[in-house]
């Protein structure tokens, strides 16, 4: 037994120099390339931002329309989109389900990081030829403003997944064992030469393919921890390989189609705004104001933190980063008061599901991008939806603090409560003038995100006077990186909703919509349980992305208007993003609110079912989903 350990011992760790050295030159690499990676991305999200600037005041101050600004933006999105999925890559901060993983032995949870790696690593080399191959077809093609040939934007795809697939081994070489490593490889191997091996008869299955392709070996690469968009990426890819006919350079251009949609170019601006707004101090400005008017009240800080979760919410792009922004500021005092950790990140958890909906949320956007329905609507739709969830918490708040012994809190005098507003009005005025921009039709939501980072940099500057220059850069390569994990999923879905559609899948899924008993209430009680189930596992924006191009068409087929089914969709699928043991969500709050998740597991069972009840009431009645569109 002892020379056993000690030859697993020799074999799983290198001598300790050749460990050092190897880890001295990766880590070399690591540096140079990396850093040279956040810079670019970087320059790029601030050069979007001066692009878009200019040609809004091009075009509203000058009346002199710069016709080449919107395509060389969007020529740079992409190669942002690849740069930032390299930075999130080699930072760990792709979406990934690490419920499970959390879970296990060390040693256990050290062999699927490793098959997480390696799966990543996998799809990236498949795909860098077949990448390299699209490039170059398109350079034959120019782009029509500029005359520049297509080659300058699609060429981001083949470079972007070779620095991935260069991020991926280091990261490989860095945090696994020589051992661990070579049993994540064999395990991956066995799966990919069980399913070659296979491929003949798997010709014969039929859309049997669908289930194991896109159930069990993408269920299975989720639940292992593997990040979503490789998740996806390389199911569909080896369905593609395995059992039809079509070349791979078609999945990497459905993938840089789904990437690289215009519209979505506002993800890092709004996520570069929602750090401006933490940065100069308009979210505590907010918190303030809230407290003085409410904080008095029995419960009164838990109807602050559901008021200014509606008031940011959404602006970030990140839920971590909305409520990252607001538990700090409330925490602290909510504790003296005598509440308890557990309800504290349960009612967090609770108002994040409850304000997904609320415009600009990047999910709102992420819808318009992928089913073409109406950014405008679906921001004038959200808002209500919200209110009326918010008002069932604030119930729950109620009747969890009606005998609730807290401490004392002095009422505000009206002087006070005058000051604070007036302090906070600037702050105030933001969300409402970003969601009146783009529901007046005065700008474009991807507009309208640089006019609100104009507004808050001068804000800063000049009213609260609280900007440091120091925190851009990062702010830009945090942007960059949340987005470009962002953008990958976005492209990953897309190449699957387009194979699934390609093989019938969502004409078997209209059909099937449309014999559910109970018609279009069947539809959407189906679609309420289905969606809790897919926030939980896939999140908001990816399940977005995958189904609702399936399943818009159908809800409109059962005579569901879109914008009442987007309603649904997004709240169901918040329960879900923010339900213990699977929803990521409930762990970021957890880790905002430096809880034990284990303490708010009974609360959020509370807070979950006044959400449910939320969601019945927003499908019952569509009125408060589009009463107010034009």
């Amino acid at each position: 037994m002892r020379v056993s350990q000690q030859l697993s011992a020799t074999a799983d760790t290198p001598p300790a120099h050749t460990k050092r050295r190897t880890g001295q030159f990766f880590s070399a690499i690591d540096r140079a390339v990396g850093g040279s990676v956040e810079i670019i991305a970087a320059l790029l999200v601030l050069t979007e931002v001066v692009l878009l600037t200019s040609g809004i005041v091009a075009r509203y101050v000058l009346h002199s329309p710069l016709t080449w600004s919107d395509e060389f933006a969007s020529l740079l999105f992409l190669w942002l989109a690849m740069f930032g999925a390299v930075v999130a890559l080699r930072r760990g901060e792709h979406m990934r389900m690490s419920s499970l993983v959390s879970r296990m032995k060390p040693e256990t949870a050290a062999l699927f990081e490793a098959i997480s790696i390696i799966a990543a690593l996998t799809f990236l080399l498949l795909i860098i030829v077949p990448a390299y191959d699209s490039a170059e077809n398109d350079a034959i093609m120019t782009l029509p403003a500029t005359g520049l040939s297509m080659l300058w934007r699609t060429a981001a795809l083949p470079i972007g997944a070779a620095l991935m697939a260069l991020s991926a081994v280091v990261r490989l070489v860095n945090t696994a064992k020589l051992l661990t490593a070579l049993k994540a490889m064999l395990v991956c191997v066995a799966i990919g030469g069980v399913l070659f091996l296979s491929k003949s008869r798997l010709a014969d299955l039929g859309s049997l393919n669908l289930l194991i392709f896109f159930v069990v070996l993408m269920g299975g690469a989720v639940l292992a921890g593997v990040p979503i968009a490789f998740s996806f990426g390389l199911s569909t890819l080896a369905y593609l390989t395995l059992t039809t006919s079509t070349p791979s350079d078609i999945l990497v251009g459905r993938m840089a189609e789904g990437m690289s949609h215009l519209i979505l170019l506002s993800v890092p601006l709004f996520v570069f705004l929602g750090l401006l707004i933490e940065m100069t101090g308009m979210a505590q400005r907010l918190i303030a104001f809230l407290v003085a008017l409410l904080g008095h009240t029995r419960g009164g800080l838990s109807y602050v933190l559901i008021g200014a979760m509606y008031l940011v919410s959404g602006i970030s792009g990140s839920k971590a980063a909305d409520m990252a922004a607001i538990a700090p500021a409330l925490f602290p005092e909510m504790r003296k008061q005598g509440c308890e950790p557990g309800e504290l990140v349960a009612l967090l958890s609770a108002s994040g599901a409850q304000t997904e909906t609320i415009p600009p949320s990047l999910v709102l956007i992420t819808i318009g991008s992928v089913t073409g329905v109406s950014i405008t609507a679906l921001f004038t739709g959200g808002i209500v939806p919200a209110v009326v969830v918010g008002f069932l918490l604030c119930g729950m708040v109620w009747f969890r603090n009606r005998k609730a012994v807290i401490a004392t809190v002095a009422k505000a005098d009206s002087k006070t409560i005058v000051r604070t507003f007036i302090v906070a009005l600037p702050a105030i005025f933001l969300p409402f003038l970003i969601r009146f921009a783009v529901v007046e039709g005065i700008a474009t939501a991807t507009e309208v995100s640089t006019i609100g980072i104009a507004y808050s940099v001068v804000a800063g500057l000049l009213i609260y006077r609280q900007f440091k220059w120091k925190r851009i850069y990062p702010m830009l390569v945090d942007s960059a990186s949340l987005s470009g994990a962002i953008l990958l999923i976005i492209g990953a879905a897309t190449g699957m909703a387009w194979a699934l559609t390609q093989s019938g899948f969502s004409d078997a899924l209209a059909q099937a919509a449309q014999i559910l008993p109970g018609g279009k209430w069947g539809f959407l009680a189906a679609s309420i349980g289905g969606f809790i189930v897919l926030g939980s596992v896939l999140e908001g924006i990816p399940a977005v992305v995958l189904f609702g191009p399936l399943l818009f068409p159908v809800a409109q087929t059962v005579g569901v208007h879109e914008v009442h089914y987007a309603m649904v969709v997004i709240l169901s699928m918040g329960i879900g993003l923010f339900m213990p043991p699977f929803g990521v969500g409930y762990y970021s709050a957890c880790a905002v609110g430096k809880v034990n998740p284990n303490e708010g597991v009974g609360p959020m069972v509370r807070y979950a079912l006044a959400l449910f009840a939320g969601v019945v009431i927003i499908a019952l009645v569509p009125w408060f989903s589009t009463g107010f569109l034009k």
